[in-house]
């Protein structure tokens, strides 16, 4: 394996990482920032309602995105496989 290889690959880890970790980084986001619209407009100011909300919105992201999840990672260790069986 060249040097060029080795970017590549860890380019590509890169765009593999943002992948897998986007949809429940946006998920939380999102809820978080439903959330805090819903508090700046109504004046709660529960410590609670930020947490819980957001737990279950991830934990239910990433039981329907995990499949995705999995197959982009899949296809990535088999593409990193068949490279280093090419090049070895």
């Amino acid at each position: 394996m060249t040097e060029a290889d080795l970017i590549s690959i860890a380019r590509e880890a890169m765009v593999v990482m943002l992948k897998v970790a986007a949809p429940p980084l946006l998920a939380g986001l999102a809820i978080g920032l439903a959330i805090s619209l819903f508090q700046a407009l109504t004046q709660i100011q529960e410590m609670t309602l930020t947490f819980v909300p957001k737990v279950v919105l991830v934990f239910l992201t990433l039981l329907i995105f995990l499949p995705f999840m999995l197959h982009t990672l899949t296809d990535f260790t088999h593409s990193v496989m068949d490279r280093a069986i090419a090049g070895g």
